[in-house]
């Protein structure tokens, strides 16, 4: 049996050549031809679902079908449908003021959306379903084709998404090409014009330095560290139960998953307890249940075992939710128990790298200027949470730190808002979409600037050479 073919970079570029000739012969793009290409997107997921949750499955060893129908089916119709009810609005020309006394004569200013033309779309493994149909919204809504990279580790559902996307699409408004780092990297050289990536930082780098040999604008979800101040007027267990939720979906394989906690120094045990209680009530076993997602690869499965076994080895109290007491050592995929790691150092690997799976470690505090502080002085993350009912503490925490969103009183849940901008900062990323903030970047704000005919007598006179007139 011969080996598929990657493609190469000149078989992308010639593919990227006929989608802009396509896009310019379109000319203006209707918002009929925008909803009919957001609509195939919608069929292909409202169709196939279940095939896309399978491949998931099979890509992850095992990821549960109902998370998957929910987060990745589901969670990217959501986003589609909210473009496609809202695009014509979008559409509009914004007016805008002219400088005085210009429009007191006549003068006009607008500002009309237009397409970019061709945007390319890199998408990750942990949800390639949804970060690669949700994003499709305001690509599709701003009148743009794309041309879309989705991950090699999960090579069942990228091979899957190429045929639906071929049954539905034309080549040049849609393409997918699957392959492994050498196609991700010739891809990112190809002068889209916009390049979107949902991935790590140290692959960012690459993306971004590669897009600007062509000046190609980015668009870059990353992720990073992304906090939880617990604050002493908070609901505890409130607060673990919610927390726990967000760490243990997709065993914390989530760029948002809360990464670690700040919480008053008194209150450790009762946050461990309840922890505790919430996993059990969600997971009573963990090592069969359909419900536990699996770590994708055995790759991941090492690197996070590893931070486990450094911390241990530095000192840090380690506690395991195990709620049936199952053996892990023996098992058929690649699953981890939920684990607190209580008081972590700085030096340990833990505190150092975004963790991307179910381990949370536990800080305290004495003063909330200490997690502040602590924040502050390390990257800014993609997403912040902070839980209590002091408005004035909360304040504080959100008028004091700078990340990309927040959620107050639960974790990852701004994500799942259409009209809230989606983004991160400085190593969290740059750009933002979802919604209208999706449409206005994957547009192009054109300025347009209409004279008239009093005001252009008027600079004539006033405004033009010669300066000094004959005495």
């Amino acid at each position: 049996m011969s080996e598929i073919r990657e493609p190469t970079q000149e078989d992308m570029q010639t593919v990227l050549d006929r989608q802009k000739q396509s896009y310019i012969a379109e000319g203006y793009v209707s918002a009929e031809n925008r909803i009919d290409r957001i609509d195939r997107a919608i069929n292909i997921l409202e169709k196939n679902g279940e095939k896309l949750s399978e491949a998931m499955a099979a890509d992850f060893g095992h990821r549960s079908l109902d998370q998957s129908q929910r987060t990745d089916i589901e969670g990217s119709v959501g986003p589609l449908k909210h473009a496609k009810k809202h695009l014509r609005q979008w559409m509009k020309p914004e007016r805008r003021k002219v400088m005085f006394p210009l429009g007191l004569f006549g003068a006009k200013g607008r500002i009309e959306y237009q397409p970019l033309g061709v945007v390319g779309c890199i998408s990750p493994w942990n949800f390639p379903v949804n970060l690669t149909f949700s994003p499709l919204g305001g690509i599709f809504a701003a009148g743009n084709r794309t041309m879309i990279k989705p991950s090699e580790f999960t090579a069942q559902t990228s091979k899957l998404m190429k045929e639906l996307f071929a049954e539905a699409y034309d080549e040049d408004e849609v393409a997918v090409f699957t392959g492994g780092p050498d196609v991700g990297g010739a891809f990112s050289r190809l002068p889209f014009d916009h390049l979107l990536f949902t991935g790590a930082t140290s692959i960012a780098k690459h993306v971004m330095r590669a897009a600007a040999e062509n000046l190609v604008p980015v668009t870059l979800e990353l992720g990073g560290k992304s906090p939880v101040v617990i604050g002493r007027s908070a609901d505890m267990k409130l607060a673990a139960s919610n927390i726990m939720a967000g760490k243990t979906m997709n065993a914390g394989q989530i760029c948002l998953a809360p990464d670690y906690v700040f919480l008053p120094e008194e209150s450790r045990d009762e946050f461990v307890d309840s922890a505790r209680d919430s996993v059990a009530s969600m997971y009573p076993n963990l090592k069969d249940n359909p419900d536990y997602t699996s770590i994708v690869n055995e790759r991941h499965f090492d690197r996070l075992n590893g931070y486990l076994d450094d911390a241990k080895a530095k000192g840090a109290d380690l506690v395991e939710i195990n709620p049936a007491n199952e053996d892990f050592s023996q098992q058929e995929h690649h699953r981890i128990p939920p684990t607190i790691i209580l008081d972590p150092t700085e030096d340990m690997q833990v505190m150092q790298d975004e963790i991307f799976g179910p381990i949370l470690p536990v800080k305290q505090y004495k003063d909330l200027d200490e997690p502040l502080d602590y924040i502050n002085s390390h990257d800014r993350p993609l997403g912040l949470y902070y839980f209590g009912q002091d408005k004035s503490e909360e304040n504080k925490v959100l008028n004091h730190t700078t990340s990309g969103g927040v959620t107050v009183n639960d974790v990852v849940m701004h994500v799942a808002q259409e009209d809230l901008p989606f983004g991160g900062v400085g190593p969290s990323g740059m750009g933002s979409y979802h919604g209208i903030d999706g449409f206005k970047n994957f547009s192009h704000a054109k300025a347009i600037y209409t004279q008239s005919k009093t005001v252009s007598k008027m600079a004539a006179a006033m405004m033009r050479p010669p300066y000094k007139k004959a005495s």
